[in-house]
């Protein structure tokens, strides 16, 4: 499949069933999946990840009984995430000429999950903001197991679970989704669990980093 076809498939998922899933390795490379995976390891050692919260700006609210991740934003400047930035670009122009969505930039952000660990089900953006419109995720975890929880659980638009709803982060593996309409939520990881979560958006001018979540 050449990557018209495969972007073809991507906007017909989200079209139909509002999310979708799949290996992205032969776009990225394994190459620079590790790479990604290197450097959120060592952010994570180095204690550069900070405790993520739930809203923005003023409204930003701290809660553990919410969500436990651990984030740290991208800026594009590393090598591997300059890779990762093309590919992201290439994607919204992509989704932009089928689906007409008017998605003017992306943000992105590692997120870290240490055993026991969890984010209770959440939609990204609410109805009517125009911000945040397509969420990805990308896993970064090699020899996942089932028995390793923090499967990613998403909910039908009809706020039901489906037969093939539960993501694996297995490395390589993404969950495409449009973020006002679909419901998700991280199951409690067992062990460390390593992402990295995309949104595209249309809005221009992108908020100070520190009150964007």
């Amino acid at each position: 499949m050449d990557k018209t076809q495969w972007l073809d498939e991507l906007a017909e998922g989200l079209s139909d069933y509002g999310w979708m899933s799949f290996d992205i390795t032969p776009w990225l490379g394994t190459d620079l999946l590790q790479s990604l995976q290197r450097e959120i390891i060592a952010l994570d050692q180095s204690d550069a990840l900070k405790i993520a919260g739930i809203g923005r700006g003023a409204e930003l609210v701290r809660d553990r009984s919410v969500r436990r991740d651990k984030i740290a934003w991208l800026q594009g400047d590393t090598p591997s995430q300059a890779g990762l930035f093309e590919f992201l670009e290439s994607l919204r122009m992509g989704l932009n000429q089928r689906l007409f969505l008017g998605l003017k930039r992306f943000e992105a952000h590692y997120a870290t999950y240490h055993s026991g660990d969890f984010y209770r089900a959440h939609v990204d953006s609410f109805q009517g903001r125009a911000s945040r419109i397509v969420s990805l995720v990308l896993y970064l975890n090699y020899d996942w197991q089932p028995a390793d929880g923090g499967a990613l659980q998403i909910y039908s638009r009809g706020d039901g679970v489906e037969a093939g709803s539960l993501v694996l982060p297995e490395a390589g593996r993404v969950a495409l989704f449009m973020s006002e309409e679909i419901r998700h939520e991280v199951l409690e990881a067992h062990r460390t669990r390593y992402s990295l979560a995309c949104w595209f958006r249309q809005d221009v001018i992108p908020l100070p980093i520190s009150a964007v979540i």
